[in-house]
């Protein structure tokens, strides 16, 4: 869901402007699950940029204070979420962990890596939403770990009809700064593709293992 359509088509011009983001519809990139993808998503770009930094964290932190309120502390998923998370509980100036996929195979063994207590209010940053799944990892460990988890916020989804039914099923709510929808209609609108990619590139997210093929 998007709270702010202004704020989403700044979010995906950020993206489309230093390149985290690139479209290639005739020229598609290769994923490890193998399917065929017009787009590649590296939102890690986005912390080189400072001012560009500064709004996505801005941005982060609004939307959590309006859709959930200020939780007792921030937890980032590893590891696209470690420097995100960090800088939004800097900004809301709450405590800050992260979650790893598996717990540590040395030492403690943690999976969660910082001080909290059960009973706690926490937000799950996230930079990237596919399926959900890795997300959904994280929430279930904090979840285990007796905290109770508002939601999830990240920077960007592809609005896969699977994420979906996967955040519904685990019972968590969740936002983003922008989406699929949004970005392509920045990219045509800034000539980043021309408008006849359209019809490829929603046929791709409606199906995207299919799409090529």
């Amino acid at each position: 869901m998007i709270l702010n359509n202004d704020r989403a088509l700044k979010v995906a011009e950020f993206l489309l402007q230093i390149k985290a983001i690139k479209l290639q519809p005739t020229n598609p990139f290769t994923w490890a699950s193998g399917w065929k993808s017009p787009i590649y998503c590296d939102n890690r770009k986005t912390l080189s940029y400072p001012a560009i930094r500064t709004f996505i964290r801005q941005a982060y932190a609004e939307v959590i204070l309006e859709k959930y309120g200020k939780p007792d502390f921030i937890a980032g998923v590893a590891t696209g979420g470690i420097a995100q998370g960090a800088l939004v509980a800097q900004e809301l100036g709450i405590p800050f962990v992260y979650v790893r996929s598996t717990p540590k195979g040395h030492g403690l063994g943690n999976q969660i890596e910082g001080d909290f207590e059960s009973g706690q209010k926490v937000v799950v940053i996230e930079d990237l939403i596919s399926t959900g799944g890795s997300s959904l990892q994280a929430v279930e460990a904090l979840r285990a770990a007796g905290c109770e988890v508002k939601g999830l916020v990240a920077i960007f989804t592809y609005d896969f009809a699977i994420a979906k039914e996967n955040f519904k099923n685990a019972n968590c709510p969740y936002e983003t700064l922008t989406n699929y929808d949004f970005l392509i209609q920045e990219a045509v609108s800034k000539d980043y593709i021309p408008a006849a990619d359209l019809e490829s590139l929603q046929a791709w997210r409606n199906d995207p293992s299919t799409w090529m093929k």
